[in-house]
């Protein structure tokens, strides 16, 4: 930054110090958050619309459908040479990057993150990447609130707070549903609700929605209105859609983590895009609904219209019957989460809400219908009804967010009356799916290497801890073949601590430890300076410290366990110092005040 602009820079921030408290200054920077993320989802949803309607409704539509299979293959070469070229960086995946920014980077994203996915997810999806837009909002409005933050020299948990004021403004403005926006902030980003939080929070979401209002006017993601009223005679029927929703947030998580698995054994990306490529090429040529969001499949089975999400039907079925109309929508209930996988393998940006949602109405959609097709019941159950709730159904089992997942739907239909079948099954998903995937598809792999921050404080601490701030390293050093005599000289008299670690002069190994205690007994006895060595004297620790496995929450258990007070610590199989227990307590202790600072 020019010395003239970091001038201005400073004279701001002194003047701010003088004239706005923090709490002032934090409302101000929740609303310039929130209409920074409304804008996003304002450039991502109009770029992907453009190149939709060019592509898939003058190239598709008018000229060849063998364009489904061409263009996904084409949009994952751009994206590949614009990462390459343009960007030259890779981007992880939207809202698992925003969480690993907040677990392990102290809430840090790099200046590329700001806009990356602003240009690489409309070109995924506009060319027919079969994954969702909420993600890379809410990812560039993360990144946009983080350099924000750095810039005006917001701390730790002020950062934090406002990229989870940027999460509840994309999502506010996306969906409409200011709400449910909030809550989805909190429930994925474990962010503390106080009333502290709770009010830039708020500020965020409105902003957001009234950006998105004045581009996009009454327009609805969603336009949902609830037609059939709930009756409790159908509790045990959502029961069973609860069950169902389960098991398919299951497949989804299983099936998304194993196709990411076998990309990951391709270390050339250009292999990854040629096979994810071709895949979901196939896919979309024979599956069109498959292509891009699937938004305009949703509304058409909301409103009962199931036949017109099927009408690029390539096998030319007959979807007036019943059968075949179910049996293609559990067909792309089936191949919705492999066709994202695909996409993201090969390289492409997006989300996986979309997705969810899309598999979550057809899920609920086609229960309803088979349930009417058999005709056990006297009254036919709601098709549209349990479109909606079996959206909320997968959302609480995949995104491990029952209470986003319950108030999106209730804001997008503008009332509760769903409210009891909605809990009942979001509940049932969540419950089932929490067994099976401990962790969401957001947070898996942060959340099996024990990195991930959760509403559980103490392990969120923890995790934010940085084992390396609390080690020690002012020991003396003694080798193996040291005589008591230098040990007295060189090591007693000119240390303060009263632990010596034993390491090998050459390989830096640590070969024991020797505490002053050890010593007392023979120290004064001269006779014994030249028989006795480090080696006789020394022994092993109780426990070690491996500064690059072992995590803050297993640090700790290994201070409960052994009852030490100071441990050795080996980086890359060598000695790197100690960590003691007061210290790592006072560090704890100091992230906890940070972390819920008011």
């Amino acid at each position: 930054m020019p010395a003239h602009n970091r001038t201005i820079l400073a004279r701001f921030l002194i003047w701010r110090l003088k004239h706005i408290s923090h709490r002032q200054f934090l409302y101000i920077l929740s609303i310039v958050v929130g209409f920074l993320s409304g804008m996003c989802a304002v450039v991502i949803k109009n770029g992907t619309h453009i190149i939709q309607s060019v592509l898939e409704g003058t190239l598709i539509r008018d000229y060849q459908t063998a364009f489904y299979f061409i263009f996904p293959l084409l949009g994952f070469t751009i994206v590949y040479f614009l990462i390459k070229y343009l960007i030259k960086h890779t981007p992880t995946q939207g809202i698992p990057a925003t969480l690993f920014a907040i677990s392990k980077k102290k809430g840090i994203m790099r200046s590329f993150q700001m806009y990356a996915s602003l240009i690489l997810a409309p070109i995924t999806v506009g060319f027919g990447g079969s994954v969702g837009l909420e993600g890379p909002t809410v990812a560039t409005g993360s990144a946009l609130s983080s350099n924000l933050s750095r810039l005006l020299h917001m701390n730790q948990s002020t950062r934090t707070l406002l990229i989870g004021c940027a999460a509840a403004g994309a999502m506010s403005s996306i969906f409409k549903a200011p709400i449910a926006a909030i809550i989805f902030a909190v429930e994925v980003f474990s962010l503390d609700l106080t009333l502290f939080s709770l009010i830039p929070l708020l500020l965020a979401s409105v902003s957001a929605i009234i950006t998105s209002y004045f581009f996009f006017g009454n327009d609805i993601l969603l336009p949902f209105s609830i037609t059939d009223k709930f009756a409790l005679s159908d509790i045990p029927l959502y029961i069973l859609l609860g069950a169902v929703a389960g098991a398919v947030s299951i497949y989804f998580t299983i099936t998304y983590e194993r196709i990411q698995k076998f990309f990951d054994r391709f270390g050339s990306p250009i292999k990854r895009l040629i096979i994810g490529g071709l895949g979901i090429g196939v896919l979309v040529y024979f599956i069109p609904p498959l292509y891009g969001e699937g938004f305009d499949v949703i509304n058409n089975l909301v409103q009962g219209n199931a036949d017109l999400a099927l009408r690029n039907n390539i096998f030319q079925l007959d979807v007036d019957n019943v059968w075949i109309m179910i049996g293609l929508l559990a067909g792309l209930v089936l191949f919705k989460v492999i066709a994202s996988s695909l996409t993201f393998g090969a390289g492409g940006v997006g989300g996986i809400f979309a997705p969810t949602l899309f598999m979550g109405s057809i899920m609920g959609f086609c229960t309803a219908k088979i349930i009417n097709a058999t005709n056990i019941l006297t009254n036919p159950v709601s098709e549209s009804n349990f479109t909606l709730v079996g959206m909320t159904g997968l959302m609480a089992g995949v995104l491990h967010a029952p209470l986003t997942a319950i108030f999106l739907i209730a804001e997008v239909t503008a009332g509760y009356e769903l409210i009891i079948p909605l809990m009942i099954t979001a509940a049932i998903s969540f419950t089932i799916t929490k067994s099976f995937a401990p962790h969401s598809v957001y947070a898996m792999e942060l959340g099996r290497k024990g990195e991930l921050i959760t509403h559980n404080k103490d392990h969120a601490v923890l995790t934010l801890l940085d084992l390396e701030n609390v080690v020690e390293k002012n020991f003396v050093i003694i080798s193996p073949e040291m005589t008591l005599g230098e040990i007295v000289h060189q090591a007693v008299t000119k240390s303060n601590r009263n632990i010596f670690p034993v390491v090998h002069r050459e390989t830096k190994e640590l070969q024991g430890i020797i505490l002053l205690d050890d010593l007392r007994a023979v120290m004064f006895d001269q006779s014994m300076y030249e028989e006795l060595k480090a080696e006789d004297l020394m022994k092993n620790p109780p426990t070690v410290i491996n500064l690059e496995l072992d995590k803050t929450t297993e640090v700790m258990k290994k201070f409960q366990d052994s009852g030490s007070w100071n441990l050795p610590v080996l980086s890359n199989g060598t000695y790197h110092g100690f960590i003691s227990k007061s210290k790592l307590l006072t560090a704890y202790r100091r992230q906890l005040i940070e972390y819920t600072e008011q």
